[in-house]
């Protein structure tokens, strides 16, 4: 009985549902994927060219309506998450795929650096099947890469994207725990210093 109640509660969860979401106009896409901490990793997307916005929030998990307390508590299963909208005519999506990889260890189990629990994991949430086949083929070659490590990423459907807390948004451009701007600019190459 227990097991048929769980299941009938997930059913009507909103946070397993699909990200049914559009972009802001039509010919863009979306991507989502999860790197670690979400600050670096969206300064770094904002940088691409054909990369038209990026949000930071919280996707994959089971709960309703998360904040960062509650994400960080490891209670919901969610990962911090970074949402692209892109044009796929200036940026195509392996452009993406290949950013991703280059910004986190995808060895390291639910921790990238100092930054450990479940929320830090390494994930790529496809919209589209033409998404999940580019990003399976990506980790694939990415894995040729490691010898003697396995690649821990999951490759799953986009689950309902919940925005993070406003002062999580762009963070290193605004200015991060230092008040030390970081450029956001098209093409820019300056280092990126993770926590500002």
């Amino acid at each position: 009985m227990a097991s048929k109640e769980e299941g009938s509660s997930k059913s009507t969860n909103p946070a397993l549902d699909p990200d049914l979401d559009n972009p802001d106009n039509p010919g863009l896409e979306f991507a989502q994927f999860a790197a670690g901490c979400v600050w670096g990793v969206e300064l770094a997307f904002q940088r691409v060219e054909g990369v038209v916005k990026t949000e930071v929030g919280y996707s994959q998990g089971h709960v309703h309506d998360p904040n960062y307390k509650l994400v960080c508590s490891g209670t919901t299963d969610h990962a911090e998450v970074i949402r692209i909208q892109f044009d796929p005519n200036v940026c195509p999506y392996t452009n993406l795929l290949s950013l991703f990889w280059s910004r986190h260890d995808p060895t390291t189990l639910n921790r990238q650096g100092n930054d450990v629990g479940n929320q830090y994991r390494s994930g790529i949430y496809y919209y589209n099947d033409a998404q999940a086949q580019l990003a399976r083929e990506s980790l694939e070659a990415k894995q040729k890469e490691f010898t003697d490590k396995k690649i821990v990423t999951e490759i799953l459907p986009a689950k309902r994207f919940y925005r993070a807390e406003e002062y999580h948004q762009q963070y290193l451009e605004k200015g991060g725990g230092r008040g030390a701007k970081q450029s956001a600019a098209k093409g820019c190459n300056d280092p990126i210093r993770c926590y500002g």
